[in-house]
């Protein structure tokens, strides 16, 4: 198997800063970067009318200028880079990262719940691709750690904890020397919803402790794995999406999971959790598939 992580790239700010967030993330990992451009219609309409050119050459030198800008920054990096064609976008990108440990994507958007970040084809990847998927905001490589430190965030769900997913994270904290802050969003029983009735307080702290409880045990032999990392369990009330994206505002990294689909085409099936997530988090955001 070869081992690289893989960076797609269209020429845009948002591609760009994915790649420069891959070069460092390539670097932590010891691994070739591999940078692609899959070449489609549209690489026809950005080509300037009143500049007769060929559409390969322009392309190529995109390839080209990234790649030199890369390795003045990174320079005992191995990378490569390579133009892509002959299908449909998504199909060639999730074939090109079948080998990578990693496929890194550009993604635009203002962040907050007030915008939307991530198109068509980020989110087709984000669901179908066979190897975990991060999508970086423009202005997301090289942005500092929060004010405790470096911070990994995944979200846990307490009833069904995926270990590929929690792996992932932990690998990634252990990287970083980063903290990793285990997330469970939950929501009270309706009828505490109700105006005008407030549940007892000893009611309501058996509920947080049951979902506290929860949690732990869903964490339950991942520090003995891992007992370089530290690690912060937070249970709040709230829909796991909006957890998440609160508790990554400073963070370097948002883990979450998606579900193995056995059909490449069977819709984006990400999950309202990592949808949401995709759309909205301010930090890169891993998407890990899982069984």
């Amino acid at each position: 198997m070869v081992d690289y992580l893989l960076a797609a790239i269209d020429g845009s700010a948002q591609s760009i800063a994915a790649a420069r967030w891959a070069a460092d993330e390539a670097a932590r990992h010891g691994l070739p970067l591999r940078l692609v451009h899959a070449q489609t219609w549209l690489d026809d309409l950005r080509a300037d009318s009143g500049q007769p050119a060929d559409v390969r050459a322009l392309t190529t030198r995109m390839l080209s200028d990234a790649k030199q800008a890369l390795r003045a920054t990174h320079p005992g990096l191995e990378i490569r880079a390579e133009l892509i064609g002959g299908g449909e976008p998504v199909d060639m990108l999730v074939d090109a990262a079948s080998e990578a440990r990693l496929l890194v994507l550009g993604s635009r958007g203002l962040g907050g719940f007030g915008a939307l970040m991530v198109g068509s084809i980020g989110l087709a990847l984000a669901a179908h691709s066979e190897v975990p998927t991060v999508l970086v905001r423009s202005g997301e490589a090289g942005r500092s750690a929060g004010p405790d430190g470096p911070e990994v965030v995944v979200g846990i769900d307490t009833r069904d904890p995926a270990a590929d997913v929690l792996d992932f994270a932990f690998r990634e904290a252990a990287r970083r020397d980063a903290v990793l802050r285990a997330v469970h969003g939950w929501t009270p029983p309706p009828v505490w919803g109700y105006a005008g009735w407030v549940p007892p307080q000893p009611e309501a702290e058996r509920f947080r402790a049951i979902e506290d409880e929860l949690l732990t045990l869903a964490m339950t032999g991942w520090q003995e794995k891992y007992p370089e990392v530290a690690v912060v369990r937070d249970s709040r009330i709230g829909s796991g999406a909006a957890a998440l994206v609160d508790a990554c505002a400073d963070a370097d990294l948002l883990v979450v999971g998606r579900r193995h689909r056995p059909h490449r085409h069977a819709g984006l099936r990400l999950g309202p959790i990592a949808h949401a997530v995709l759309h909205h988090a301010q930090a890169p955001v891993a998407v890990v598939p899982h069984d």
